[in-house]
């Protein structure tokens, strides 16, 4: 591509007040071929736009650099086409709203910004959309067929979309064809359960293509171009799809294992879901001899909160036991229920039916079962009552349910033993591997992902597969794949309804932004996608390994096998390569080389240091805009370059920056951990842990190891920006200017 370059420097939001605009376009371009500058008071205003149109049209200018407001407002009004690149320079937030007007500094500032923007659009090339030699599917598969499931497969067809059902069980429901009825908002009263109707619609949509007694065998290939092979009835059948809900829902946790609550012990201990499959067989009796139940106990937290079993909350037990309640009360309107509780959980809207139970005679007592007998042939309870600080004993009860909270059916205790990817250190003789909670793989082999990194979800601690909680709550680290309902988290019935409709239109949006050659989440629309210069590889296997997302698998002999649908556009595996043969069209290792080696270094005797901050575009750079925009303060002597993610950082860019002479480097990431805010996961994380290796090269370098630093920031943090800068360059001047200057 030919290019011819315009600037187009606005004046308005203070910055024309701040600067010497006349003396920016001299500075700020020189060693760049400009074919055209233009400043203007309101130029993302119609005039503005129109300019740079008419330029475009009548000029053939094809790369636009707009020096104003931040690239994260306006882009729309800034989008020129395909045809056309456009680059952003900050120069109303980083510069006019956080400096003092018309100094030395502040202009500094301003016109080593415009470099790096220079040189960031002479680097950059027109991105052309990846187009596999396959045809795209758009068709979503939807594993699981229970209340999640089924939605997610009815509000793909509603959309105009086909879906395809792999359902394990012999028919379709889930737990939901075991219940009797549900709580249904606005939380009041109960109502039936509505399976039947789900399941008719499901078989009456031709949209809908439904495989029962099925299970997935391997699900190969990448978004937009999955091959599904299923195991159906004894027989195969192979479907090529789109996207993956998956939506396989939760089992009980294991009451087995509660036997000082009585299970196991006394045949009239049962759990809540054995309590909802009795209720729904047509009447409640006690499982010892069949007679009618007058009083029935109802323990919550049964396991739950409790670090020895599960430490956390499932959040519908408690509505699960006021709702069971309802059915002793109908069966027999003389029954007493009693409900031992630590906390009542009525999460949500739903208060009201907490007062209902009340209302219709159910005795709350807060405490903990200390120990649960027989006598005389009925139970008894012994509890400490926190509220009276006594110990009560409930006696003559009929029934105890347990209510055993909800495990994600990918949990790893399911299942002891799973068939190991191949090479896997630990397998058996037979292939066959033991799952540890941190073995990065899964025992529920529900979807047989034909990955490098295995064959399931990645899972948090608990086991519920992993995903960004804050901004991507259905996206999970395998692209293209969308988890549903209470595979995700514990969640009523209500709640597993909106969860699968949010899956499903997230699958569609991935179906249909693929075939365009689109990224998702979180650079959603993004068009560049990573390019492998194989001629330099060394089958370090770097790349492979450190892909957060699985997008890069390979062949035998180790070389990568890039699948671009599966990529989420993050450069992680260009900041791993050692031998920087990675590269997308509008970020590589090479351009941000040429873009740090913009920055204007001043002399030691003009007591002006530098330094570089490479700042996460996700949490720290809107962090730091939101500093700009409430007007705070920080040095004039640091240089913000945007990184996709922190964990595309180089370790060749801190070399080079202080060989040179700048006098210190901080990297400004997302904050890792359990709890992450990383939207690329691990990258916050392996950045950290490269730069831990940067003292190598400081050593090399005979400079101190305090020159370079790293700082989680949070999207919220703006306020400590300017406090994490200001003492970074307390820092600086300790250790003085880098020997390395004027070299």
């Amino acid at each position: 591509m030919d290019k011819k370059t315009a600037i187009y420097i606005c004046t308005g939001c203070g910055i024309g007040d701040a600067l010497d605009i006349e003396q920016l376009k001299e500075e700020g371009t020189e060693d760049f071929s400009i074919d055209l500058t233009k400043d203007h008071p309101f130029l993302c205003g119609q005039e503005g736009v129109d300019i740079i149109k008419q330029d475009i049209e009548g000029e053939g200018i094809n790369t636009v650099i707009i020096a104003g407001c931040s690239h994260r407002v306006n882009y729309d009004a800034f989008n020129f086409g395909q045809g056309v690149i456009v680059q952003r320079v900050n120069l109303r937030e980083q510069v006019a709203w956080s400096q003092p007007p018309k100094e030395e500094d502040t202009q500094m500032l301003a016109e080593d910004n415009l470099r790096i923007g220079c040189s960031q659009a002479k680097d950059t090339e027109l991105t052309e959309p990846f187009k596999a030699e396959e045809e795209y599917s758009k068709d979503i598969l939807v594993v699981g067929g229970g209340l999640a499931g089924m939605t997610a497969a009815l509000e793909t067809a509603k959309a105009g979309y086909q879906a395809v059902i792999v359902e394990k069980e012999a028919s379709l429901g889930g737990f939901l064809g075991k219940m009797k009825k549900l709580i249904t908002m606005p939380y009041k009263d109960v109502s039936e359960s509505g399976a039947e109707e789900l399941i008719k619609a499901i078989e009456e949509n031709s949209k809908v293509k439904v495989y029962t007694s099925s299970t997935v065998e391997k699900i190969s290939g990448a978004p937009g171009l999955y091959t599904v092979d299923i195991k159906a009835n004894g027989n195969g059948a192979s479907e090529r799809v789109g996207a993956v809900v998956q939506a396989t829902g939760w089992v009980p946790y294991d009451a087995n294992k509660l036997g000082h609550l009585g299970y196991g012990k006394f045949k009239d201990v049962i759990t809540n879901v054995e309590m909802e499959e009795m209720a729904a067989a047509g009447k409640i009796t006690r499982p010892s001899d069949g007679s009618e139940v007058k009083n029935v106990l109802f323990i919550q937290c049964a396991g739950s909160r409790d670090p020895e079993h599960l430490p956390y909350c499932s959040s519908v037990c408690c509505l699960v036991s006021m709702k069971q309640a309802t059915y002793v009360k109908e069966q027999n309107a003389e029954a007493v229920n009693y409900v031992l509780y630590k906390d009542v959980r009525t999460v949500g809207q739903a208060e009201d039916f907490y007062r209902k139970a009340q209302n219709d005679g159910s005795v709350f007592i807060r405490g903990e079962a200390a120990n649960v007998g027989e006598a005389g042939g009925k139970l008894f309870v012994e509890a400490d009552d926190e509220l009276l600080g006594e110990r009560v004993k409930i006696e003559e009860l009929d029934l105890i349910v347990l209510a055993v909270g909800m495990v994600p059916a990918s949990k790893p205790e399911t299942t002891p033993k799973i068939k190991a990817p191949a090479d896997t250190e630990g397998a058996d003789e037979d292939g066959m591997m033991e799952v540890m909670p941190d073995s990065g793989f899964f025992a529920n082999s529900a979807l047989n992902l034909e990955y490098r990194q295995g064959p399931e979800l990645p899972t948090l601690k608990y086991g519920f597969p992993d995903s960004h909680f804050i901004c991507f709550p259905y996206e999970t680290r395998r692209t293209g794949v969308y988890s549903a309902g209470c595979i995700r988290r514990p969640m009523e019935t209500a709640k597993a309804i909106d969860d699968a409709v949010g899956a499903a239109m997230k699958a569609i949006q991935c179906t249909e932004v693929t075939a365009e050659g689109k990224a998702v989440h979180p650079r959603a629309g993004d068009m560049t996608y990573p390019e492998f210069n194989m001629q330099r590889c060394t089958q370090c296997k770097r790349c492979t390994e450190e892909c957060p997302f699985g997008a890069i698998n390979e062949d035998e002999e180790a070389n990568p096998l890039p699948n671009p649908t599966r990529c989420r556009r993050c450069g992680i595996c260009m900041g791993a390569c050692p031998e920087r043969i990675i590269s997308f069209k509008n970020y590589s290792v090479g351009m941000i080389g040429n873009m740090i080696k913009t920055i204007n270094v001043p002399e030691e005797d003009e007591e002006k240091p530098r330094v570089l901050c490479l700042i996460c575009e996700n949490d720290a750079l809107p962090a730091l805009d939101m500093a700009g925009i409430k007007r705070m303060k920080w040095s004039p002597y640091v240089r913000f370059v945007p990184m996709r993610c922190l964990g595309s950082m180089n370790l060749v860019w801190i070399a080079d920056s202080l060989s040179r002479g700048i006098d210190g480097i901080l990297l400004l990431g997302c904050r890792h951990g359990d709890d992450y805010q990383c939207h690329f996961i691990k990258g916050s994380e392996l950045a950290e842990t490269r730069l831990s290796k940067v003292s190598e090269t400081l050593d090399r370098l005979a400079l101190e190891s305090e020159r370079v630093k790293f700082v989680e920031v949070g999207i919220t943090d703006y306020d400590k920006i300017p406090v994490i800068i200001n003492e970074f360059m307390e820092t600086i001047e300790e250790v003085g200017p880098n020997p390395y200057k004027g070299w």
